[in-house]
């Protein structure tokens, strides 16, 4: 009876010394929950690494710079745009030539700001009374360079930035660029030319679409500046000779008049029997106070005739759609080729 406690003695104290043989380590960690086991045990120093493992590296290296050199003017390399805030990463203007994808000049590459922009006193500038061409120069003196422009129609000097505006389309919204001499520098900005002009489009009779109003500064939202007087249109006659029927006080062309004629059985300006296709080119003269201080200018128009309006081919109906939206947008009319003069389509049905 008496060697069952001594048994116990024994036990008691050989679990007592495998606790103290054996101490908790306190780098391990349990393994309940544990995400990625327990600590790696190291068996050539005999110890445990705790430090957690350090994930891969799963980033890529940044994108080296497209140093890619674009051509000079009128795709420069460096643009600095001054309708964007001279802010090399704006994005690009729809009317600005060239293809969209062009690749963008690296920030750090490209100047602060505008480094010589010339000025001409205002973005919308006016054809004036003279005795021969009518010249605008900068008001500033940007430096030596070369000076261009877009769209066709601008009578510009590439050495000086002088504008011939007598020999210029107005009524016109241009880009204007500047390459300061030594540098690939590009300074743009927009320039109107102050005056009348007439809308690419088509007009149905069938829809009651009869007449061809001009919209005046390049701007077709701009209420008329000849609504109370201080217009004169056709002032040469030259748009009547060819039987070409413009309001002399507003501008506006009665197409169905133009095409039928004013005198029965004489026809218009397309002939007693007009056939699809046929054109009349005009020349239409003329004076507005506002601005321009009744300067003679002119527009050249061209009418187009076809019975239907399905009639008229896809590519043309394209080509009438690109350059009316462009000027309802606010941008340059073509960035490819002249806009002027603009087309007139007239037609009896849809």
């Amino acid at each position: 009876m008496k060697t069952i406690p001594l048994i116990a003695i024994v036990l008691v104290v050989a679990v007592y010394a495998c606790q103290k043989a054996a101490p908790e380590d306190p780098n391990l960690r349990s393994l309940l929950g544990a995400r990625n086991g327990p600590p790696r045990y190291d068996s050539a120093a005999h110890k445990h690494d705790s430090a957690t493992p350090k994930p891969a590296d799963t980033t890529t290296p940044a994108a080296k710079s497209d140093t890619t050199v674009i051509p000079t003017p009128p795709f420069p390399q460096h643009t600095v745009d001054s309708l964007n805030g001279n802010n090399p990463s704006a994005p690009s203007n729809p009317s600005t030539p060239g293809n969209p994808s062009t690749p963008s000049v690296p920030a750090a590459a490209a100047a602060p700001t505008c480094p010589a922009l010339p000025i001409y006193g205002d973005t919308l500038i006016y054809q004036q009374p003279s005795g021969g061409d009518y010249i605008v120069h900068p008001v500033n003196d940007p430096g030596p360079g070369k000076y261009f422009a877009w769209p066709v129609g601008m009578v510009l000097d590439q050495n000086s930035g002088a504008i011939n505006i007598t020999q210029s389309q107005t009524g016109m919204r241009y880009i204007l660029g500047f390459v300061k001499a030594g540098t690939t520098d590009t300074c743009l900005q927009q320039l109107i030319i102050g005056g009348a002009a007439y809308f690419d489009s088509v007009y149905v009779f069938e829809n009651g679409a009869t007449t061809a109003a001009p919209y005046f500064e390049a701007n077709p939202y701009l209420p008329s500046v000849c609504a109370n007087g201080g217009c004169t249109f056709d002032v040469t006659g030259s748009a009547a000779a060819q039987k070409v029927i413009v309001d002399k006080n507003t501008g506006v062309i009665d197409l169905q008049k133009t095409l039928n004629g004013t005198l029965l059985g004489l026809g218009g300006a397309f002939g007693l029997i007009p056939v699809d296709g046929a054109t009349v080119t005009t020349t239409i003269y003329y004076k507005i106070n506002y601005g321009s201080n009744n300067a003679l200018q002119n527009i050249q128009v061209q009418l187009q005739y076809y019975n239907k309006k399905s009639l008229i081919s896809g590519a043309l109906l394209g080509g009438i759609v690109n350059a009316l939206d462009n000027v309802l947008a606010g941008h340059v009319i073509s960035t490819t080729a002249s806009p002027r003069p603009p087309l007139v389509i007239m037609t009896r049905f849809n």
